[in-house]
């Protein structure tokens, strides 16, 4: 594996090796932190694994009814 030196400076160091838990590499911590972020594909491939019940599909559905009866609604511009 490549590995490139790096200076930063105290401040930085302290932030990193608070975040740094015991048998992790800084550069596990930094991969954790600045590594993959999650996208609209993935967020849509997730929610094709997702299965919910009627029930809960119906609660939902009763719980967007009363709040749209509801008259504490945000005034309209």
């Amino acid at each position: 594996m490549a590995v490139k030196t790096i200076t930063i400076d105290l401040e930085a160091y302290m932030l990193l090796s608070r975040r740094k838990q015991e048998g992790q590499s800084f550069s596990q911590v930094i991969k954790e932190h600045f590594g993959r972020q999650p996208t609209v594909a993935g967020f849509r491939a997730l929610l094709r694994t997702v299965r919910v019940s009627t029930p809960a599909l119906d609660a939902t559905a009763r719980l967007v009814r009363d709040r749209q009866r509801s008259p504490a609604r945000a005034a309209k511009r």
